[in-house]
């Protein structure tokens, strides 16, 4: 009897870590393929693509693959979300927000980017819940969010000594960006959007913004960038980043819960600098190795609730 309870115990055990290995699974790859997205902004403008260029090969393609699925739920609500919401995330979550943050890496390293802009979303995120949304913040959190504000002192003394005014600016820019994430996050808390609907609805959204592109600027530009080059930039932007890396959070959080999921976004800071130091010979500085550890430590006690 012993013996057969103890092979039950040993078989709901494996029954329950096989979800949550594929939970981790999919939760690291999507982090992986933000990261990659990062690291395909970084090398599109060094190759002669313009921030507008990298907003349409962003939204071109998962807008056009997520149509469909918005047409079938209701476009005329837009999934339920509404037009004049749907707008709103669109500015703050959206095309919007990307142009903004693809600027930021015409003055400063990805280092920056990919560092400044995540902690400044979680910072933003804790302050919005706590003055908006009501929410209590715990000591840890409150540790976590002083911690983090150390180690982006870290990265922006790094602009301060070493790039100047641009390095400044930059930086700056991915604290705007980051502060809008947070916007859009609280914004999905506060109206009870998921962040599955949103992103299709904004997707969809952004296609309204392509003919301004095709009467403004046209196709001549990219184009003379060749064939290689947009597609690196149409797989790393408009599948990776975009509705691959959603996809698979989407099912992280399913098989691990939305608490222990939430730690997958810190560790696309330190997977963008390996990736842009193995793919785009870009090492990272002692300074912005340093910001990082200080700000993946402010990420753990962030995310714990005592």
């Amino acid at each position: 009897m012993d013996q057969r309870t103890s092979g039950a115990d040993a078989l709901i055990q494996k029954n329950d870590a096989a979800p949550a290995l594929l939970g981790v699974v999919c939760g690291l790859s999507a982090a992986l393929f933000w990261a990659l997205g990062f690291a395909g902004t970084r090398h599109g403008l060094k190759v002669g693509f313009t921030p507008v260029d990298l907003l349409v090969h962003r939204y071109v393609w998962s807008g056009i693959a997520f149509l469909p699925l918005v047409a079938r739920a209701g476009i005329g609500d837009l999934c339920g979300i509404g037009w004049g919401r749907g707008l709103v995330l669109m500015v703050l979550g959206g095309p919007v927000m990307s142009l903004i943050s693809y600027t930021g890496f015409l003055f400063v390293p990805l280092g920056h980017g990919s560092v400044i802009q995540p902690s400044c979303a979680t910072l933003g995120g804790l302050l919005l819940a706590a003055i908006v949304l009501k929410e209590h913040i715990s000591a840890s959190r409150l540790a976590g969010a002083l911690v983090i504000v150390g180690g982006l002192c870290v990265i922006g003394a790094e602009s301060i000594g070493h790039i100047g005014s641009d390095g400044v600016f930059g930086d700056l820019i991915f604290v705007l960006t980051g502060f809008m994430f947070a916007g859009f996050g609280a914004l999905l808390r506060r109206w009870r959007v998921s962040a599955v609907s949103a992103a299709l609805v904004i997707n969809v959204l952004s296609l309204l913004l392509l003919p301004i592109y095709l009467a403004t600027v046209g196709l001549a530009h990219v184009a003379a960038i060749g064939v290689t080059e947009n597609a690196i930039q149409a797989l790393a932007q408009g599948v990776l980043a975009g509705p691959a890396a959603l996809y698979l959070f989407a099912v992280s959080v399913q098989r691990l819960g939305v608490a222990r999921a939430a730690v997958i976004p810190a560790c696309v800071p330190a997977l963008t600098l390996l990736v842009g130091w193995l793919l785009l010979g870009e090492p990272p500085t002692m300074l912005q190795v340093a910001g990082l550890a200080t700000v993946l430590c402010g990420f753990y006690l962030a995310q714990r609730q005592r």
